[in-house]
């Protein structure tokens, strides 16, 4: 089975120094996001911005859920610690459910 690829989408504040400090944080994530991040069966992640709106673009393997992430991420002190250190950075965008970070994007084209 091959790679399957999701894009999902959050809101920033919107405050240019409040962005600048999220993209600083994002140049230096620790190797223990990095090794969760992989450990979690994402092949390939990718991070746009245009404004205080992002994308994110995750490649992920034949095993990857997002149950599995989820469980695997709320027994990680290290991603536990750099969700809240973001939250602090991060908006739902509208229509995001309570508590709800980033949204998945439902795609609608393919060439």
């Amino acid at each position: 089975m091959e790679n399957r690829r999701y894009m999902l989408t959050l809101d920033l504040v919107d405050d240019p120094s409040a962005i600048a400090a999220y993209e600083a944080h994002h140049r230096s994530i620790s190797q223990e996001i990095r090794a969760s991040i992989r450990h979690s069966g994402v092949v390939g992640m990718d991070i746009y911005r245009f404004g205080s709106r992002l994308c994110m673009i995750m490649e992920v393997d034949a095993d990857f859920t997002f149950q599995k992430k989820a469980e695997m991420d709320q027994a990680n002190l290290h991603v536990q610690r750099w969700e809240r250190l973001m939250w602090k950075f991060q908006r739902p965008v509208p229509g995001a459910k309570p508590g709800e970070k980033w949204v998945l994007m439902e795609q609608i084209f393919s060439l």
